[in-house]
This record gives structure tokens, sequence and C-alpha cells, in this order.
């Protein structure tokens, strides 16, 4: 075929997949390019937005680094990010909510007992955190993995703080034989997203804010059960409403409650007031 313009083109690239060995590969390939032309259709994009798109994105890619994944701030901005975590993981009554995984994990974080400070000294308001883990609509889940991590005061994650010798507000535990478990921190802080790069200057564009509201990250891992990968954040945050990436769901938002000096529940003596979080997360099982 020959004389491609804008009505035949789009059917003559799809025809150029028909011999796709993957059926799933051709599935999406075929429907990638019917919209995107839909879409070049729809706007009726000139050269120099093109252009400008090739360039955003070249940039974009360009700007990724082990500690730094842009792609994944678009995604997060953009809000794909979100809608293919609700579409993987619609779930049962029980079983606590997704959201995005975020840019600041980091594989295999250092395990530490129950009751340990992943604060490590950091400043900041004292958080003691106690959580249980179950499977949905069943009985706790002993040894759980769980990592943690988090914001500091400022809204850093140790990742961005070159100052920093050893992972710091981020860790893994497991919980114990009644799926408990209990550790100490600091009270998260809403921070920015990178808005240096090419993901900022479309936020600037477009008059959107970079801000996320504060949360601790959790990410849970039991046998014969889905991978949990949510936030718990914090109630009253003026982000709630407009965070920059979509993840809030009503389901985790928490009060983290003021308690006076005093006891802890671990027994730790408090000489000054602390923030408290009790969360019960569930779990999906697997098919």
């Amino acid at each position: 075929m020959r004389d491609f313009d804008e009505k035949n083109i789009t059917r003559a690239v799809i025809d150029r997949f028909k011999n796709t060995p993957d059926p799933r590969l051709k599935t999406i390939m075929t429907s990638l390019v019917d919209h995107l032309h839909d879409f070049v259709r729809d706007v009726e994009l000139t050269f120099d937005e093109w252009y400008f798109a090739i360039d955003f994105l070249t940039h974009t890619g360009q700007i990724s680094s082990r500690s730094r994944q842009e792609f994944i701030l678009l995604s997060d901005t953009l809000g794909i990010s979100m809608l293919v975590d609700a579409i993987n993981h619609r779930m049962p009554a029980g079983a606590t909510a997704t959201t995005v995984q975020g840019p600041f994990y980091v594989e295999n974080p250092p395990e530490f007992p129950q009751g340990f400070d992943i604060s490590r000294g950091l400043k900041g308001e004292k958080l003691f955190v106690q959580a249980n883990v179950s499977s949905a609509g069943d009985g706790p889940l002993a040894d759980a993995v769980i990592d943690v991590w988090q914001s500091d005061t400022d809204g850093f994650y140790d990742v961005q703080r070159p100052d920093l010798s050893e992972p710091t507000l981020r860790a893994r535990f497991r919980a114990d034989s009644q799926g408990r478990l209990h550790f100490w921190s600091i009270l998260p802080s809403p921070y920015p997203i990178p808005n240096d790069g090419p993901v900022g200057q479309m936020l600037a564009a477009t008059a959107r804010h970079p801000w996320r509201p504060a949360h601790l990250h959790f990410m849970i891992s039991a046998a014969g059960h889905e991978k949990l990968i949510t936030h718990v954040f914090v109630q009253g945050d003026r982000y709630l409403d407009s965070d920059a990436v979509f993840g809030v769901k009503d389901s985790l938002v928490r009060e983290y409650t003021h308690e006076p000096a005093g006891v802890a529940p671990d027994g730790t003596k408090m000489t000054s007031d602390w923030r408290k979080l009790q969360y019960d997360f569930g779990l999906k099982r697997l098919a």
C-alpha cells in the first residue's frame, strides 16, 4: 500500500503488526498505534509540538538514574501509575487498598528487629508505629516481611541526602507469630517530588504543584498472598486532595495521634509528647 494520508495510515501501520507472534504484544501494539494516531488527529499536532515532545522524552531518559527515575515520576503525575494499579488490584473485602510505589524505594533495605528506631537520631517528632498484618477476612500472617520507608522532617528521602552514610528512615521488619509489628520513627512530612527536570517543567507549565501529602510507605509480603504496596497518610495534611501523583484513598488516611509524655506501648519512657500510628493491613490471597 502507498499514498498514505491522515485517513488511511493508521490501518496501514496496524496491518504491519499482523504477524506478531505474541498475541498479547499484538493487542498492545495495535491499540497503542490506534490511540496515538487518534490523539494526533484530535489535537492536529504540529511538527514543532512533536519535536518538543521528543526532546521532552529524551531529557526524561537522560536525567534518570539509580536514585531518580524520571519516567516513574512522569507516569505518576499523569495518573497512569494509579490507573495501572487500580486495574491490577481489584481488592476483596478486608484487603488494604494499594497505591503507587513511588521512585524512592530501595531493594533489600536493612533488616532490623521489632522496636528499632529507623530515624537513627534524625530530628523530628517521635512516632511509634503499631500494625497488624492479616489475610483479608482471615487470621494473622506470621513472619510477614514488611518494608517501610518515608521522608524526613525536611521532606527528603535518604537517597536524596548525600550527607547520610547509611540507610535512614527505611528498614525491613518481620511480623511476629501473631502478625504484629511495632517500630519507632519520626513523623513524616509533605514533600515535593523532584521538580528540577522535565516533569517539573510540565507541572509548572500546567499550573500544578509538585507536593505529596505526608505518609509512610509499606510493602508487605507473605506466602500465598499478593504483595501489598501502599501508604498510610497523615490525617489533616493540606495536600490530601491535591496529591501530585493521585495516590490518596480515604481508607489509607489515619490520625497520627498526639500522645503525652509517659510510657509508650513497648515500655519506652517518653519525656516529651510523641505521636502514635495504629493500622491494620489485610493482604489478598493469591488465586
